[in-house]
């Protein structure tokens, strides 16, 4: 059964007289990976801020585990993990010794804990090494360990990918869908590449110009994005095209997209059959992640 670990409702804030965030509402649950996606300067790190007490909220508020940030900020933060870009570490020293000073700051820390991070992580045959060492991908792994110390259940992640080359960006995707899986930790991650969030997100929140304008599962912010759209396989889709209309366009030789409500689409069939066009399949032409920001951003530029 899943908890809601994280619940901010009707968040707004102001810089300077300027609103930037317009009632911001979204939530995660435990085993939640949450993609946090929207255009430059939408408000996805100001909603970060906030729910990490880094900001004051103008109204709205802010929940984790049950406790409110703004009237009980220990308690309510005490179980969060947060990376925002990248994580802070001390290159000189090993990358036990970091862990080791973050564990300092806990009283429940122990070596065994310390040991379970980071087989979690990946990094056992590294943690000796110094971080300066280390890859871009294995700090931010390494940054992922410290964040996850204490055994929180919310970790908040803020551009984590920026920098990393493929190997680090699927390290990172494969320890994260780890987490939410194996120890039912529920994330947020705001980032811009919408490729990789697709690949392990399970939920989408889209905000624009500090309004969320789309929060529900990945599959069915894609599928309402996709509403409409068919692609229909043919033996001729110059044909086809003309004898549909305006609705359709021709993809290739053979494929016919067609623009049209699911009501419509027998009608379609059979004025392609009745002109003798052969028709061999007909799917509804699902969108990607960017395809959907795009269509519901009306193609801002993302940050």
């Amino acid at each position: 059964m899943q908890n809601v670990i994280l619940k901010c409702e009707n968040l707004h804030k102001s810089f300077r007289k300027k609103e930037i965030l317009k009632g911001v509402s979204l939530e995660v649950c435990n085993g939640d990976i949450l993609g946090f996606i929207g255009p430059n300067g939408a408000g996805k790190t100001t909603t970060i801020k906030l729910i990490l007490g880094l900001q004051k909220i103008g109204n709205g508020t802010v929940v984790i585990n049950g406790f409110d940030v703004e009237k009980n900020f220990e308690k309510a933060i005490s179980k969060v993990g947060a990376i925002i870009e990248n994580p802070d570490l001390y290159m000189y020293l090993s990358g036990y010794d970091n862990l080791r000073l973050i564990a300092n700051l806990y009283k429940n820390v122990n070596e065994n804990r310390i040991r379970e991070v980071v087989k979690l992580v990946g990094l056992e045959n590294r943690i000796n090494d110094k971080v300066s060492k280390y890859s871009l991908g294995m700090r931010q792994r390494l940054g992922v360990a410290q964040a996850i110390l204490h055994k929180p259940n919310l970790l908040i992640l803020d551009e984590p990918t920026n920098g990393l080359d493929p190997e680090g960006i699927k390290d990172l995707r494969n320890l994260l869908s780890k987490l939410a899986k194996e120890e039912n930790m529920g994330i947020l991650i705001s980032s811009h590449n919408l490729a990789e969030l697709e690949s392990f997100c399970n939920k989408v929140c889209i905000i624009k110009n500090g309004i969320v304008v789309e929060t529900s599962s990945l599959e069915d912010v894609k599928k309402a994005a996709s509403e409409g759209n068919y692609i229909i396989e043919v033996n001729d889709s110059k044909k086809a095209r003309l004898i549909i209309g305006d609705i359709s366009e021709a993809i290739d030789n053979l494929h016919i997209q067609v623009h049209s409500e699911k009501a419509n689409i027998p009608f379609i069939v059979k004025k392609l059959v009745l002109q003798d066009i052969e028709i061999y399949s007909i799917k509804e032409d699902v969108l990607t992640l960017e395809d959907a920001f795009f269509k519901k951003t009306g193609g801002n530029v993302i940050d």
